[in-house]
């Protein structure tokens, strides 16, 4: 009888060992915080990537096709705007604008940025108030004194009209994030410097540059990138075509009566891939720059 028992007892199944266990209220709360952080970015990524399908289909599409999918792949478009409208020379103006303001945005924006992260001098406070108040005035404000200048300057219907208004538009928060940047580089690798016989300029450059890459990529990428894009000094200060960019060659691309969708997708393309590239490059060290530099040392 007790044997008979004991089989039982240990021939019964262990409840406890297959039931699964209870979602807690923890594990509950973190599943719906995940589907609140999912779903809004799901539909924003949707929001900003069915835009860029249909340029891209409308671009890669045969003309007068209307399919849905960017299948079968023509590149006649691209062939229209690249030779037929002129987009290869305003490709290059934008290349040579770009270009310029990043570099000359950066240069002196690092030579400022040294000045007020290492020198207490009068007025640097209001120096830097005065930055910063630069920021609130829009740019088309700007526009006639601006063209005054480049007219008394004999600069208008040149490129270097566009170089010279971005950069001076691009300092301001150039010298305010290069200016946070240094000051976090402690002063005494410097002195260690100055101490083993370097000048303060090569102490500069043989110590401190080499640590303000994340910085100075931040700082030449938003030049670049706003002097790519930018459309209202372009079509203010140039008038020949053979000077256009690439927003103003856009433009352009408008009829009076109809629009080459096609024509203009891709322009869109050709405008949108050099962006994008910088961006998938130098996305690391930009992250990196904007927040060294927003930190106060």
């Amino acid at each position: 009888m007790s044997a008979d028992l004991g089989t039982a007892t240990t021939s019964r199944p262990d409840v406890t060992a297959t039931t699964p266990p209870r979602p807690t209220r923890k594990n509950r709360a973190q599943r719906v915080g995940r589907w609140q952080i999912y779903l809004p970015l799901g539909l924003y990524l949707l929001f900003t990537v069915v835009p860029f399908y249909w340029m891209l289909v409308f671009a890669v599409r045969p003309r007068g096709s209307t399919s849905l999918l960017p299948w079968p792949v023509s590149l006649d478009n691209f062939d229209a705007v690249w030779n037929g409208m002129g987009f290869g020379i305003f490709f290059a103006n934008s290349l040579k604008v770009g270009a310029a303001a990043l570099v000359t945005t950066t240069v002196i924006a690092l030579a400022g940025g040294y000045a007020l992260a290492r020198f207490r001098f009068r007025g640097r406070t209001v120096f830097l108030v005065a930055l910063l108040c630069t920021q609130f005035i829009p740019g088309a404000m700007m526009l006639i004194p601006l063209f005054e200048i480049f007219r008394t300057l004999d600069l208008v219907n040149s490129l270097w009209s566009l170089v010279v208004a971005e950069t001076v538009f691009q300092l301001p928060l150039s010298l305010i994030l290069l200016s946070g940047f240094i000051r976090n580089v402690p002063i005494e690798l410097e002195e260690a410097a100055w101490v083993d016989g370097c000048s303060r300029l090569r102490g500069f450059l043989v110590v401190v540059l080499p640590l303000l890459r994340p910085a100075l990529v931040a700082v030449g990428s938003f030049a670049f990138i706003h002097s790519w894009n930018n459309f209202l000094f372009a079509l203010m200060f140039v008038s020949q075509q053979d000077k256009y960019t690439i927003p103003v060659g856009l433009a352009f691309t408008l009829g009076e009566f109809s629009v080459d969708f096609g024509a203009l997708a891709a322009g869109g393309v050709v405008a949108a891939v050099p962006v994008v590239l910088v961006f998938a490059v130098i996305q690391r060290y930009l992250v990196q720059g904007l927040s060294a530099g927003a930190v106060k040392g």
